[in-house]
């Protein structure tokens, strides 16, 4: 069973990408319910592999019938099979809210059919990227993914985009270039780059030459996965993208590059050779990312910059090579791709409601859309390491297994985590207390956007009053392209760039002038519910902490044996 279930979270998302692409032009709505289809498609096939795998333990297909190390293995172990259940659900979620945000912007009339076969060739990306039981295959699923990440970061073509889309793919042709050159010296050395044997024959090379390709690995990794030094493209990158774009990228892309990070250290290069760079490594990502949330004023960028720090908790948990690291580590990746998902999407209808994600834009929203304010206030909480929530969960389980290591540089680390877990709570306070707790007459932009607001008209709602403060004309929205509605934004944005040096009534920071109290758009429900499902999501994972955090034990156990991995793979070997 287990056998003929695995390829499909990969092929699944392949078909439907080409079936949505051919019926995308003339059938729009047709594409949305295929699109959502086969995720949750493969989101049943993941619970179903995940399952499957933590009662049979790993199990190996060699695709096409061609054996080991001859053609494409795909390996599911209960690491590789819980990825791809948290990776799907919130890319289902994302997806949803897509569709919501695409509805409500009118696409029926202008459709551009690229988004959701992009979205879905991704999926399958990162699904392969997962399930790669050789060195080459993961960078086929990496280029895969990135691939399609290229065009959605630059949807719509505007200038900001299109600058931002520019670094991030130089940043990651330069990481698949290392990784693609560390493929082939591992070639050359060994002979191989099937995961399994390399396990085997990476041991018997001289320890420069490990130390060489060990590094080209890690160094590769850690760019896609956002280390510091090597994160800096990652916050100018991200906020710029459409909302779903920004929420499935922040949720999934990094965390690709968390789980090769995992399968470096723990199957081929168990020695822990680099244990200590690697310690020193999270130290930094914690420290200088939450100093940098803690100096943004917008959502997105605050988002980005916790994003990059708390990747320093996970490679923290890998660095220790402890059973209960591992397993904090691999908790943690879980909790941290649902809640960052989450925080996007959130700041999405934060944008749509407030036309901004810029705290002093904004005031009064917690008044304004309770709802909105809920959506915000629990998986923030949750980001913080809030207790009872699963943030809290995988902080104090990293944090036990750093000080049962002992040492001074893990206790450092502890007191790190610490430390950026409180500044986390800072920084999210921050927007609390500013865009959903300030009165909203405080607002120190409120002139500009009541000028916006006037001018704007009743049909088109205000005119945007930019994304984090830049004076840029606003950006289509995601799923089907540019809406109706955007021209007449742009138009209100260019008057109100004509007249916002005039004098013009107060207002409360959501574009609603006191006393006339005109209200912007309302939330689309579609895309509300998408995102209260992934609040849902994260609360559930603190329900079932118990059981998960059983699952994860057992991964890491798995990590350090490599017997399950090593031999669900050569039962099959045939080495010419």
């Amino acid at each position: 069973m287990i056998r003929v279930l695995t390829p499909l979270p990969v092929l699944l998302p392949l078909l439907g990408a080409a079936a949505a692409l051919l019926v995308g032009g003339r059938h729009p709505r047709t594409q949305r319910t295929l699109s959502i289809a086969v995720l949750a498609s493969v989101l049943t096939v993941s619970v179903l592999l995940l399952l499957l795998a933590h009662d049979e333990g790993a199990t190996a297909v060699s695709v096409g019938g061609w054996p080991v190390p001859l053609g494409i293995v795909l390996v599911v172990d209960r690491l590789s099979a819980l990825m791809l259940v948290v990776a799907t659900t919130v890319g289902l979620g994302v997806l949803v809210f897509a569709v919501g945000q695409g509805s409500a912007d009118g696409d029926e009339e202008t459709p551009i059919s690229i988004f959701h076969p992009t979205f879905l060739v991704l999926m399958a990306g990162v699904a392969n990227a997962f399930l790669a039981g050789d060195l080459f295959n993961l960078y086929v699923g990496f280029e895969i993914l990135l691939t399609a990440s290229y065009v959605l970061l630059t949807l719509g073509g505007s200038a900001p985009r299109i600058r931002a889309g520019v670094t991030y793919i130089v940043v990651s042709l330069l990481s698949s270039l290392l990784f693609l050159a560390a493929i082939a010296l591992i070639y050359a050395s060994t002979g191989t780059v099937n995961m399994a044997q390399l396990a085997g024959r990476l041991g018997d090379l001289p320890d420069g030459v490990q130390l060489l390709l060990h590094s080209l690995l890690l160094i590769a990794f850690s760019i896609k996965a956002a280390v510091f030094p090597l994160s800096a493209w990652l916050p100018d990158s991200y906020p710029t993208a459409p909302a779903p774009v920004t929420a499935v990228f922040a949720g999934l892309l990094t965390k690709v590059g968390v789980y090769a990070i995992i399968r470096t250290q723990t199957l081929l290069f168990p020695g822990g050779a680099l244990d200590q760079v690697l310690m020193w490594a999270a130290l930094a990502t914690m420290v200088v990312g939450i100093l940098g949330a803690v100096a943004q004023t917008d959502i997105r960028r605050i988002l980005s910059f916790t994003l990059v720090s708390h990747i320093g908790y996970m490679v923290f948990g890998i660095a220790l090579s402890t059973a209960a690291g591992l397993a904090g580590a691999i908790f943690y990746v879980v909790h941290h791709i649902a809640i960052q998902t989450t925080l996007f999407l959130v700041a999405g209808l934060i944008e749509r409601r407030g036309d901004s994600t810029a705290v002093d834009r904004l005031g009064g929203l917690a008044k304004a859309s309770p709802l909105l304010a809920v959506l915000f206030f629990v998986p923030a909480m949750n980001l913080a390491g809030i207790p009872p929530f699963s943030g809290f969960i995988g902080k104090l389980g990293l944090l036990e297994a750093g000080v049962a290591t002992g040492g001074w540089l893990p206790h450092v680390l502890v007191a790190a985590g610490v430390v950026t877990s409180l500044l986390t709570l800072v920084a999210v306070s921050r927007v609390w207390s500013r865009a959903f707790w300030r009165p909203p007459a405080q607002s120190p932009a409120a002139d500009t956007a009541g000028a916006a607001v006037a001018d704007a008209g009743p049909e088109t709602g205000a005119a945007p009053t930019g994304d984090g403060g830049d004076e840029e004309p606003p950006d289509e929205d995601v799923d089907a392209g540019p809406s109706p509605r955007t021209a007449a934004r742009r138009a209100a944005w260019e008057r109100h760039t004509a007249v916002a040096t005039a004098t013009t009534p107060a207002t409360d920071g959501l574009g609603e002038e006191v006393g006339s109290r005109r209200a912007l758009r309302p939330l689309p429900q579609v895309m509300v519910g998408a995102t209260a499902a992934m609040v849902v999501v994260t609360v559930s994972l603190t329900a079932l902490a118990g059981p998960l955090y059983g699952v994860t034990d057992q991964a890491a156990e798995d990590l350090l044996d490599r017997g399950p991995y090593v031999e669900a793979v050569l039962d099959d070997l045939v080495d010419p």
